[in-house]
């Protein structure tokens, strides 16, 4: 199996309330709280992703 590769989300601020998206694996999104990488990840289909940060703009 493949390892999320996570790279900082370009909505992150400098106060270090930060999301890391990895979407290197086909057919998942992962996110993680970058204060906390060894920390639970939150696993979405790219059809759920894409609803989500359609709400975002």
């Amino acid at each position: 199996m493949h390892e999320f590769d996570f790279v900082k989300s370009t909505y992150s601020n400098a106060g270090g309330e930060c999301l890391e998206v990895a979407r290197n694996i086909p057919g998942a999104i992962a996110i993680r709280d970058s204060k906390s990488p060894t920390g639970p990840i939150l696993r979405l289909t790219p059809t759920t992703w894409t609803k989500f940060t359609a709400t975002l703009h």
